[in-house]
C-alpha cells in the first residue's frame, strides 16, 4: 500500500523504540509492511531476523535447562580417541561428579565430551550435551540424555556458565581454550562468583600456566592473584573435591 496518495509525510516518526526524522522517515506503517510484503525471501537473512533467532535460542536453552540439578560443565577435545588416558579420565570424572550430586554438561560431541557424558550416564546421573552447528557437525554423542543444538557460540557459552556451578577442563584445542578463557574472564571480572575452574592434566596445562606466570603476569598484563582463579591436578578425586568444596557441597 505504501503511503496513500496526497498524505503528508511527517517530520518525525516513532517506530516502536526507534525514532526517525526528516529524510529517514519511512512511508506507511510497520503493519503495512508486514501484511503487504510478498515474494522476496531475503528478509530471513537480515540482522533483525537474526535477532529473533538468537532470542529463540536463548528461550529454548533456558526452557530445556531450567530444571537441571546443580551441574558441572566438562570441556575437552573432540579429537580425544577412546583408547586415550584422557578419555578414561573423562569417564571417571563424569561418574565421580554424578556420585557427588551433580549433573554433567558437555559440548555434546565426541572425544573427551563423550567420555564425560558416558561416565554420567553409567552412574545414572543427568547427562547434558550442548551442541553447535558446524560445517563438520558430527551430532550429539549417544550418551547425552538432554541435548540442545545451537547456531551461535555465544548463546551456547551462556548456557555453559548459567547452568553450571563450575568447570572441569580436560586437555583440548582451540574450542576448549576459548571456553576456558571465557570462564576465567568472567570470574576475574566478577561477572560470576564462587565458580571453581579445574584444569585436569598437569603435563598438558603446565606450559600454559608457565606462560601466564612468566610472560602475562611478569609483563603486568594480569595479576599474580589471577593464578588463583583455577586449580591444576592429575587426580580425579581431587578435581571433584575442589569443585565440591568451592560450591559448598
Amino acid at each position: 500500500m505504501g503511503n496513500p496518495e496526497g498524505a503528508r509525510i511527517p517530520e518525525e516518526q516513532r517506530l516502536g523504540p526507534v525514532l526517525r526524522r526528516r529524510d529517514q522517515v519511512q512511508p506507511g506503517t510497520t503493519d503495512q509492511r508486514l501484511l503487504d510484503s510478498e515474494g522476496d525471501s531475503e528478509w530471513v537473512h537480515t540482522d533483525p531476523w537474526r535477532v529473533m533467532r538468537i532470542q529463540s535460542e536463548f528461550v529454548e536453552g533456558f526452557g530445556a535447562l531450567a530444571e537441571l540439578p546443580s551441574a558441572i560443565s566438562v570441556f575437552g577435545s573432540a579429537r580425544t580417541p577412546a583408547d586415550a588416558p584422557e578419555y578414561e579420565a573423562g569417564v571417571r570424572i563424569g561418574k565421580a561428579l554424578v556420585e557427588a550430586g551433580f549433573a554433567v554438561i558437555t559440548g555434546g560431541g565426541p572425544g573427551a565430551m563423550e567420555a564425560a557424558n558416558k561416565g554420567a550416564r553409567e552412574a545414572k546421573g543427568v547427562s547434558v550435551g550442548l551442541g553447535i552447528e558446524l560445517p563438520f557437525e558430527s551430532g550429539l554423542n549417544p550418551h547425552v540424555d538432554i541435548g540442545v543444538n545451537f547456531r551461535y557460540f555465544f548463546v551456547r557459552k551462556t548456557m555453559f556458565v548459567k547452568y553450571a556451578q563450575g568447570f572441569v577442563v580436560l586437555p583440548g584445542g582451540l574450542g576448549t581454550l576459548d571456553e576456558l578463557f571465557e570462564a576465567l574472564t568472567l570470574v576475574q571480572t566478577g561477572k560470576v562468583t564462587r565458580f571453581p575452574i579445574v584444569l585436569f592434566g598437569t603435563a598438558y596445562w603446565g606450559g600454559l600456566v608457565d606462560w601466564l606466570r612468566d610472560t602475562v603476569i611478569a609483563q603486568g598484563k594480569a595479576s599474580a592473584k589471577d593464578l588463583l582463579l583455577f586449580h591444576v591436578t592429575d587426580d580425579v578425586e581431587e578435581a571433584v573435591a575442589l569443585v565440591t568444596k568451592e560450591v559448598g557441597r
